[in-house]
């Protein structure tokens, strides 16, 4: 190749370089989307772990809602107060003081106060109990299977398996919500962390049933209704309900609990 060749390619290539470097700055300028400079500054005050717990796609996407009017300053439930007071201070609002939550599983039933159908071995994992004989080994349908697929979905790993049921830590938990969206038996909630009295069972079987599976279980006698005070507590499908909204935390209903089922913390 002469000279004249060499030169002829070079200028080709630095005049196509330039083409494509303008268009795309004018492209760039053309579709770019305008970020409100709040939606950058609320983004690195979150945490930033992207858990879901409030309900977006991440904290960005929770960003972005809280701009446009869609969420509360204090939506995210992981940051809590102190996050809530940074963003509301960045939107010109008074952030409102919400309740701390904590994730709560609802049942007892242990290794030694749950029966067993069988002796099961194999993948431990409480949904892939669905393809399994009974729904599992556990005699009781509706209690913890034991076989943490809570943990496994916990970030801040504030669930554990102790005994064969899963445990909160309610220092630890951040209310993100991924260990209720897992659990297959739905027996985790979220609840207040001031609360002092739950009932750490799920069954809605009758008593005579609930009692041949699990020494612990609700049987549904109503004493902790008939004795609650501030009339907080009522019993429906066979399991008490305690509202946490009335509930004074006198301990009465758990005093008075035959199956000691109702946590008195």
């Amino acid at each position: 190749m002469d000279i004249l060749g060499i030169v002829l390619t070079v200028v080709i290539v630095g005049v196509t370089g330039c083409l494509l470097g303008f268009f795309l700055c004018f492209a760039s300028e053309k579709f770019k989307v305008e970020v409100d400079e709040r939606e950058t500054a609320i983004i690195n005050v979150l945490p930033g772990n992207n858990c879901g717990g409030c309900g977006y796609a991440g904290c960005s996407g929770l960003a972005a809602a809280i701009v446009k009017g869609e969420a509360p300053v204090n939506g995210c439930p992981v940051g809590g107060a102190p996050v809530a007071a940074k963003v509301g201070e960045i939107m010109g609002v008074e952030a409102e003081d919400g309740e701390k939550m904590v994730a709560f599983v609802k049942c007892a039933g242990n290794c030694e106060k749950a029966n067993k159908n069988y002796e099961y071995s194999g993948v431990e994992d409480c949904q892939a109990m669905a393809f399994v004989p009974g729904g599992g080994p556990k005699a009781c349908k509706y209690g913890c299977m034991g076989y943490g697929s809570c943990v496994k979905a916990c970030p801040f790993d504030a669930i554990h398996i102790v005994d064969g049921i899963a445990v909160v830590d309610k220092e630890a938990c951040k209310a993100c919500g991924k260990c209720v969206a897992t659990c297959p038996n739905h027996l985790i909630e979220l609840v207040p962390y001031s609360s002092t009295q739950l009932v750490q069972c799920s069954s809605k079987d009758k008593g005579k049933d609930v009692m041949s599976v699990c020494s612990v279980g609700c049987i549904a006698c109503h004493l902790c209704e008939k004795n609650c005070p501030a009339e907080a507590i009522t019993v429906e499908d066979n399991i008490a309900h305690i509202d946490q909204s009335k509930c004074t935390h006198c301990g009465l209903c758990a005093e008075k609990c035959p199956k000691k089922i109702i946590l008195s913390l």
